[in-house]
């Protein structure tokens, strides 16, 4: 039961949270999401579709379907998007679909208004890179701002709500795999497919990259008979937050008060440098923290992409 209420109040404190954004935070947005639709146009339009390097998702179809049938990319981008964002507005309610809405009509238009300058290389590689990246670049600008591009992105928000521990950059690289397999069966060309999966690999890698940084930090167990020492010096010298957990030995039955800390990754050597100097024997245990929230990181009321 009280569980239930916790996470009520917590979506009590979110709904605030997100009805305190101001006009400026929302013209912020947009403003953000227009330029990072028009990356994503460039990354398309001059890199990717003129090479036709279909890099999974809606865009990936929509390159395929323009060979297919000569309408432009951008406009089957905006068309197969439509059912998707009747899905979206059921889900997640017209504030979220708007800007998506909004994000998903700037990215088709950006992608034809584009078109016509493409492709700045014809080397496959170098489109793949620099296609993948900027795709990266402007999908994390747009997950930030509150929005997604549509098509396979609300697939992948609707997916990380039913499995939250997978990051973003893994779905999309799962979903993507299909399409690209089937671009090679379409352009009857392994190689271009092979590019194809490079553009998804680069994409995937960075967007997990902009969206949840590098292992920003180390968390630390320690198990030692001077705890205080330990703890004092490196709430002092290191200026970090440590806290004691009780614990006894399985075989002993000795009572211990484990310490429990996070410290930024370039501090980390320090904190090793501590607890060795402060008792040799110490059981120390360090393993990365991809994501934290509170003093000093980021805000527990922050969106979850």
């Amino acid at each position: 039961m009280k569980r239930k209420e916790l996470t009520n109040k917590e979506q009590e404190k979110e709904i605030r949270y997100e009805e305190g954004k101001t006009l400026e935070r929302r013209v912020r947005d947009y403003l953000a999401i227009t330029a990072a639709s028009f990356l994503y146009a460039v990354a398309v339009s001059l890199f990717l579709d003129p090479n036709s390097l279909a890099p999974g998702g809606v865009t990936g179809i929509s390159i395929i379907l323009n060979r297919i049938t000569g309408l432009e990319t951008g406009t089957w981008m905006l068309l197969i998007n439509i059912p998707i964002l009747g899905v979206g507005t059921w889900k997640f309610g017209w504030r979220f679909i708007l800007s998506t809405m909004y994000c998903t009509a700037m990215t088709s238009f950006f992608t034809n208004l584009m078109m016509p300058y493409g492709p700045v290389t014809e080397d496959p590689l170098l489109a793949a890179l620099v296609g993948g990246a900027l795709m990266a670049l402007a999908l994390g600008a747009v997950f930030k701002a509150g929005a997604t591009t549509g098509g396979t992105d609300i697939i992948v928000k609707l997916l990380r709500l039913r499995f939250p521990h997978l990051k973003t950059g893994s779905l999309f690289l799962i979903t993507d795999a299909v399409i690209v397999a089937c671009s090679a069966l379409v352009f009857k060309n392994l190689d271009v497919a092979l590019y194809a999966g490079l553009v998804v690999l680069v994409n995937s890698l960075l967007l997990d990259l902009v969206l949840y940084g590098r292992d920003s930090a180390k968390m630390f167990f320690i198990i030692s008979d001077h705890p205080d020492r330990i703890a004092g010096r490196l709430l002092e010298e290191l200026d970090v937050g440590a806290t004691y957990m009780d614990g006894s030995g399985a075989y002993s039955g000795k009572e211990k008060r484990v310490i429990m800390c996070v410290v930024k990754k370039q501090l980390s050597p320090k904190a090793e440098e501590v607890v060795r100097q402060e008792d040799p024997q110490a059981f120390l245990i360090i393993t990365s923290a991809t994501e934290i929230f509170g003093e000093g990181y980021k805000s527990i009321y922050s969106e979850k992409i």
